[in-house]
């Protein structure tokens, strides 16, 4: 068999080539859509201080508050305008006045305290609590947990109660709680951390945003004063439930804190006015 010398097979080589580079044939060319090519930052610990920039998730928009005469004023025309049973219970009434809190913390174990006691007897084992820690200042995680069982059962805590305070702080100190985290939660997420505490309920709960927090759209169902004061105001046969309490009371969101203030106010005007009739 002949083969064709080699400087001719180069030569044919190099002249195939030329031609397809010259004229490429259709299946060689293949369609490209036009693209931006973003150019990649060579570092990923670039600094950016715009703070309209931030890579974390915004934090949580801190829930409005009772706190203010402007916000009162708001929550009172609101719920003159949706009930008018309600109204005539306002105009009777001076407007909602609640202390400002100190601490979240604070006020938590003074809520364990002073469950399902008398006031004045609770009252008195607070005040020797606080003693122990030191000063109100000092009430703070660390040092309650300090504190042994039998240390807080000297100043009248119950054994179950001490073990709520140590829990209520040790959650507290490994930052499952903390008071940001409390004071900028939406009330569904508060809810549902703050009866994760052993020894807190949904009344304790309820009675801490309204009392504490002054957030203004909490309807305590469980709460019986508040229950009383819905079936006298809407002369209801029966005591109503927390289901029926929800229907009857959307009408005042979202300040439902300060119509359940006012369902209180009504059943202390009637129960001091019984007390006068029986004099």
């Amino acid at each position: 068999m002949n083969h064709p010398p080699p400087q001719t097979t180069a030569i044919t080589t190099r002249t195939t080539v030329k031609k397809l580079r010259e004229n490429p044939t259709p299946s060689f060319k293949i369609p490209f859509q036009s693209r931006k090519i973003r150019k990649l930052t060579t570092t990923a610990t670039v600094v950016d201080n715009d703070p309209t920039k931030s890579p974390h998730p915004p934090l949580i928009k801190i829930p409005k508050s009772l706190s203010t005469k402007p916000e009162i004023d708001a929550a009172l025309n609101h719920l003159r305008l949706a009930d008018p049973l309600l109204a005539a219970l306002i105009s009777t009434h001076a407007p909602p006045k609640l202390s400002p809190c100190i601490s979240p913390f604070l006020s938590l174990t003074k809520s364990i305290i002073f469950q399902q006691l008398a006031f004045k007897a609770a009252n008195s084992i607070h005040t020797r609590f606080v003693s122990l820690c030191g000063t109100h200042s000092d009430v703070v995680p660390n040092r309650v947990l300090s504190l042994t069982p039998q240390k807080l059962r000297e100043t009248g805590v119950s054994a179950r109660k001490a073990s709520y305070l140590h829990d209520l702080s040790d959650k507290f100190s490994t930052g499952f709680l903390s008071d940001t985290l409390i004071l900028t939660a939406d009330d569904e997420t508060l809810f549902r951390m703050l009866t994760s505490v052993k020894g807190i309920g949904p009344w304790s709960v309820h009675m801490f945003m309204i009392f504490s927090l002054h957030r203004p759209d909490v309807l305590p169902v469980g709460d019986l004063g508040v229950r009383k004061g819905v079936q006298c105001l809407y002369e209801l046969k029966d005591l109503p439930k927390p289901v029926q309490m929800e229907q009857i009371c959307e009408k005042w969101r979202p300040y439902r804190s300060v119509g359940s203030w006012y369902m209180w106010r009504l059943m202390e005007a009637k129960t001091t006015k019984g007390n006068n009739g029986n004099a």
